[in-house]
């Protein structure tokens, strides 16, 4: 019976280690639940069809007439059309090329439209890891703070110490369990965001440590790759391809639309056979047409240009931020910072330090603490963003 209950017990913790998720596994989750995503997954899906509708076969047509006169009974004769239109061949290679190249642009779309779902998700879990950080940063100011409110008691009994001290401590407690109350508050905030964002279906992230990032040594890799990846520089550049493929969509509309038909004709004992070829040609319904698409073309073309030279200018100024970033996060001695505050507590609990001079202390190294903690976040929500085609 143990060793049943012990082989249970060792399937529910590895289960539990089953389902804890890191970023990626949010991610993929969030991926396949978000709500939003997937009614852009539709609308996408339902635009496609709208554009290869427009390049099908019109609908046949048909057309029946009797025909009655005088002194014979019931119909004298009828005739029977059923007819086909359709645009000059060459028209629907056109058209048809012009219909891929938009479907493109729809699919970068909504690559577009997922990456920067996700990006905000991964954005909302390095904050929840940087308030992960900073609630074990507040726990041991919270332990800390009780532990020398019960020294200083003892000490204020004894008269070592005055009512300033103690007060000072107790204020510190109070101030350390507001943060705490905040922290817990915030992170609550973010999961719920979080699991919102999943289709309302509670995520398993119990993450207190950031992904590990590769550092940015070589701009002209970063730049080659965000250049050749950014999916709204792509969907740009297959709109203005489909655009300038329209220009010639229209020129070929210029060309007669053809109909054929077949014919059957009946009259008193008489039946005849027989095919009917036409065409239209399009002198009215076509025109200044070739000039709006050539407009819409040109329109085309100045949007993509602008959204390169966005996406270059955006490149430099995050990898100028990035090197910034990296240079002051260099600058804080986090392991020293740590040593400093347990060196101070012994200190102050010793007796070699005084309670109003240990906080003074304390409260510089725990501003640089968390200051490196915001910095930190900061840094890999650039990087983030940095490699948001990565997602």
């Amino acid at each position: 019976m143990r060793r049943v209950l012990s082989i249970i017990t060792l399937c529910f913790i590895g289960n539990i280690g089953a389902f804890a998720q890191n970023v990626d596994d949010v991610l993929r989750t969030i991926e396949q639940n978000n709500k939003e995503l997937q009614a852009q997954r539709q609308a996408t899906d339902a635009a496609k069809l709208e554009i290869r509708s427009q390049n099908g076969l019109e609908d046949p047509s048909v057309e029946y007439s009797p025909f009655f006169a005088k002194n014979v009974d019931g119909m004298a004769s009828s005739e029977l059309v059923v007819k086909q239109g359709f645009d000059f061949p060459s028209v629907y290679a056109v058209r048809h090329r012009s219909g891929e190249l938009q479907q493109e642009a729809l699919e970068r779309q909504l690559q577009a439209a997922r990456q920067e779902i996700l990006l905000e998700a991964k954005t909302l879990c390095l904050d929840l890891i940087r308030l992960r950080q900073e609630y074990l940063l507040l726990e041991q100011r919270k332990k800390n703070a009780e532990e020398l409110l019960t020294l200083t008691e003892e000490r204020l009994k004894r008269g070592h110490v005055g009512v300033l001290e103690l007060n000072k401590v107790k204020m510190e407690r109070m101030n350390v369990q507001a943060e705490v109350a905040r922290n817990k508050a915030d992170s609550r905030t973010i999961e719920g965001r979080l699991q919102a964002m999943n289709g309302d279906k509670p995520l398993d992230f119990t993450g207190s440590d950031y992904p590990k990032i590769e550092p940015v040594e070589n701009y002209a890799e970063l730049y080659n790759e965000i250049m050749s990846g950014d999916v709204t520089l792509q969907a740009s550049d297959f709109a203005a391809q489909a655009a300038d493929k329209e220009v010639n969509v229209n020129k070929q509309k210029w060309l007669p639309k053809l109909e054929i038909a077949y014919r059957r004709n009946t009259s008193l004992g008489e039946k005849s056979n027989g095919f009917l070829i036409g065409g239209s040609i399009p002198i009215f319904s076509n025109k200044r047409k070739v000039k709006i698409a050539k407009a819409e073309a040109v329109s085309a073309q100045a949007q993509l240009e602008n959204v390169r030279l966005q996406v270059k200018a955006d490149i430099e100024s995050r990898y100028h931020e990035m090197q910034q970033l990296r240079e002051t996060m260099s600058v804080y001695d986090v392991v020293l910072m740590h040593k400093t505050l347990q060196l101070l507590y012994d200190a102050v609990k010793g007796g070699q330090l005084s309670v109003i001079d240990y906080y003074v202390e304390v409260e510089n190294v725990y501003k640089n603490l968390q200051a490196y903690m915001g910095i930190e976040n900061q840094y890999q929500k650039l990087m983030a963003l940095i490699y948001k085609n990565r997602l």
